[in-house]
């Protein structure tokens, strides 16, 4: 998969990613983390905690912040991540996060980045805000604050999840695997192993 021989996506005006893997290095180990909380290899882990009993599922939803925490702090940027949001904002483009995280543990993974500035806090969207992705709720409600369609937007994402919501939405959906293998590639409609060949296309 590649950037080539389809629609511009220069012209799209509004872009929304994902955090962790996307715009950051991905560090997190989703299996480690199930087996620490107990839960079920059969569900996502956010999924898995919503058919828990709900004092459990409190106790287990502390304990999961409290391992992201730890992760947020030691997050990295994807390379090409700063060149890529500044150039999209220098090309007067909207841009805006929606992440399966806890708003408080984005932020603090921006901030660790150094990528914070680049968004409006009310532009980072988390579980916190809305049914979490694959469901479309926070890339529409962005495209609500924008006041624009669909059609105008792009959803940058590395897991099923993130491209799933961007089709739901009505999105184009860029899929970003640096390894090169686009396993989640029917849900995509366009494909790169780095943010630095989204930006340099983007020129």
């Amino acid at each position: 998969m590649n950037l080539t021989g389809s629609e511009n996506l220069a012209n799209r005006t509004c872009w929304v990613f994902d955090m962790d893997g996307t715009l950051t290095l991905g560090i997190h180990d989703f299996e480690a983390i199930r087996a620490t909380l107990e839960l079920s290899k059969e569900m996502p882990i956010l999924e898995a905690l919503d058919q828990l009993p709900p004092d459990v599922a409190a106790a287990k939803h502390r304990q999961l912040r409290d391992i992201e925490l730890d992760l947020a702090r030691q997050a990295t940027p994807q390379p090409g991540a700063h060149a890529l949001l500044a150039l999209l904002i220098d090309q007067g483009k909207q841009i805006g996060i929606l992440t399966r995280n806890g708003k408080d543990i984005a932020h603090e993974t921006l901030a660790a980045c150094g990528l914070m500035d680049f968004f409006e806090p009310n532009l980072v969207l988390s579980r916190d805000c809305h049914v979490p992705k694959p469901e479309p709720d926070g890339v529409l409600a962005l495209l609500k604050t924008w006041d624009a369609p669909p059609e105008k937007a792009v959803m940058v994402g590395d897991y099923k999840f993130d491209l799933m919501a961007g089709q739901r939405a009505g999105t184009a959906t860029v899929y970003i695997d640096p390894a090169g293998e686009f396993i989640w590639s029917d849900y995509a409609d366009y494909g790169v192993q780095s943010l630095e060949s989204v930006a340099t296309w983007l020129r």
